[in-house]
């Protein structure tokens, strides 16, 4: 494998993410809007054996975004692997929030993810294809989580199209989507959610996989 780049690596699933593809040898790009996430990111890595760049960039600013991404490319490469992580999750109810506050939270939890995919599975495919992840959940809309199950279900149409665009160019799109609360020693541990980014990752063409849905006990 050429390397992964890990949008989004806070602790949890994104430092999970980013220190089990390291296991598979090459260098992780870990990139973050804060230079204290970054930074926990590449400990975690290299606390774990692995080797990591980190790298400062915003999801919800494509000029940031695209920045970081060129950055880590500089470096190490085009990847086989992008992740994206980000995501802002809150809490509330229809009518909350401004039509400018729902706006930004689409701009990380969709817009980001899209503008990462547009950047880099251009030069993904060029290269020989690869596979871009994307990490989802609130599989059931819930009015208490409304700016968040809109911004999760528009990933997972955005992965669509993206996919529509960029399948047959030989780059894997796919969604993770995690069935409920994500915590250390729970059936949802960030490092049993890893495995399927893996899992995904090495699928041959033919056995793609587009929306896994994961609830700690079984893949759907």
């Amino acid at each position: 494998m050429a390397g992964t780049f890990v949008i989004g690596a806070g602790p949890g699933i994104g430092q999970a993410v980013a220190r089990r593809f390291a296991q598979e040898g090459p260098p992780i790009a870990v990139l973050a809007r804060s230079r204290a996430t970054v930074d926990g990111a590449v400990a975690a890595v290299e606390g774990a054996g692995g080797k990591a760049l980190g790298l400062l960039a915003d999801a919800a600013d494509e000029a940031s975004l695209r920045a970081g991404l060129d950055a880590a490319v500089e470096r190490l490469g085009v990847p086989d692997v992008l992740v994206y992580n980000a995501a802002w999750v809150r809490y509330d109810r229809p009518g909350e929030l401004s039509a400018a506050e729902l706006t930004a939270t689409l701009r990380v939890n969709v817009v980001g993810a899209v503008s990462a995919v547009t950047h880099l599975a251009p030069r993904m495919a060029a290269a020989g294809g690869g596979t871009a992840l994307l990490t989802s959940g609130m599989p059931t809309a819930r009015v208490a989580g409304t700016s968040l199950s809109i911004g999760k279900a528009g990933l997972r149409a955005a992965r669509a199209v993206l996919a529509e665009e960029f399948g047959p160019r030989g780059v894997h799109l796919a969604t993770v989507t995690v069935g409920g609360p994500v915590s250390p020693g729970s059936p949802l541990d960030p490092d049993r959610i890893a495995e399927q980014y893996v899992r995904l990752a090495r699928q041959p063409a033919e056995q793609w996989e587009d929306d896994v849905l994961f609830d700690g006990v079984t893949v759907k």
